[in-house]
C-alpha cells in the first residue's frame, strides 16, 4: 500500500537518497544503500537483505504490477513522479522501482565456506566498479564458493557495482580484506593459491584445480603484488597470441574460473 507521496526533487528525503547514490561516505555512515530494478530488489530479498523502503514511479510501473515478493512487503511504499525518479535513479531503465536496504558486513572472518573443496575467486585492488560488477557476474555464473576483494578501492554498494553485476552482488558469498589477511585465511583453510602473474608461471590449463583452490587476479595495469607470487602454490598465465599482453580482469577471471569448473565437471 502506498503510504506517502513525494513530488519535489528538492524534498529532503530525496536529497538524502541522492547522497546515498553519489557518496560512499554517506552509504557507510548510514549503513544503507540504494537498489534499482525489480530483478535486483528480488535478488536482494531472496538473499536476506533487509528492505526498509520502496519508492515507486507509477507512471512507469503500477503498484499492483509489482511481484508479490515486493508489493506484499511490510515496509513504507513511497509514490514518486518522474521528476523525482530521474533525480534519484542512477539509471533510467530500472522500471521505476528504487529500494532502500540495509548494508551487510563482509568481514573475511565471517565468510562461510560450506564445500570441502571450495573454489574461490580473489581480486586484488580492482579500481573500476564496472570490473567488480563483471567479476561478480562471472562468479555467479560459475557458482563459485566465494569472491574475496583484496584492498578494495570502492565500497561494494557503489550503484555501478550493483548495476554491472545485475544484482549478483546479492547472490555471491563475498568478503573483503587486506592481501595479507586473505593469504593467511586461505592458508589456514588449506586452499591452494594460483596467482595469475607472469613471473615463474605455467600455462593455466596445466594445473589441477579439483582440490580446494583460490584463483587470484589483479588489475590489468598493475597486476598482482609480490605477496601473491610468494604465497602461490603455482603462478599461472593465460598464453596470448596477439599484439597485446594483457586481458581485462573480468575476462581473465572468466577464463580461469571456467577452466576450474570444467575440471570439476561443472
Amino acid at each position: 500500500m502506498i503510504t506517502k507521496r513525494i513530488e519535489s526533487p528538492q524534498n529532503p528525503h530525496i536529497k538524502k537518497i541522492s547522497q546515498l547514490q553519489e557518496k560512499s561516505r554517506s552509504r557507510k555512515k548510514e549503513g544503507i544503500f540504494v537498489i534499482e530494478g525489480i530483478q535486483e530488489v528480488e535478488l536482494a530479498l531472496s538473499n536476506n537483505y533487509n528492505i526498509l523502503e520502496v519508492l515507486i514511479c507509477e507512471e512507469i510501473t503500477a503498484f499492483d504490477q509489482l511481484p508479490s515478493s515486493i508489493n506484499e512487503l511490510s515496509v513504507r511504499f513511497t509514490s514518486i513522479n518522474k521528476a523525482v525518479y530521474e533525480k534519484v535513479a542512477y539509471r533510467t531503465s530500472t522500471e521505476g522501482i528504487i529500494a532502500i536496504a540495509e548494508s551487510k558486513e563482509h568481514h573475511l572472518t565471517s565468510l562461510g565456506l560450506t564445500s570441502t573443496q571450495p573454489l574461490v575467486l580473489v581480486a586484488e585492488a580492482p579500481e573500476k566498479p564496472g570490473n567488480i560488477g563483471a567479476l561478480l557476474r562471472t562468479a555467479d555464473a560459475a557458482n563459485v564458493d566465494a569472491v574475496i576483494i583484496a584492498n578494495p578501492k570502492t565500497d561494494l554498494y557503489n550503484p555501478n557495482i550493483i548495476r554491472s553485476s545485475v544484482g549478483c552482488l546479492f547472490t555471491t558469498n563475498i568478503a573483503t580484506g587486506t592481501t595479507e589477511e586473505i593469504i593467511t585465511f586461505l592458508k589456514e583453510k588449506n586452499i591452494n593459491i594460483y596467482s595469475a602473474i607472469l613471473q615463474e608461471a605455467l600455462p593455466y590449463q596445466t594445473q589441477d584445480y579439483t582440490s580446494a583452490s583460490a584463483i587470484i587476479v589483479g588489475t590489468e595495469h598493475d597486476g598482482l603484488s609480490e605477496a601473491w607470487r610468494n604465497a602461490s602454490k603455482q603462478n599461472i598465465i593465460i598464453p596470448m597470441s596477439g599484439a597485446v599482453d594483457s586481458l581485462n580482469v573480468s575476462v581473465a577471471a572468466g577464463i580461469l574460473i571456467f577452466e576450474a569448473k570444467r575440471q570439476r565437471g561443472f
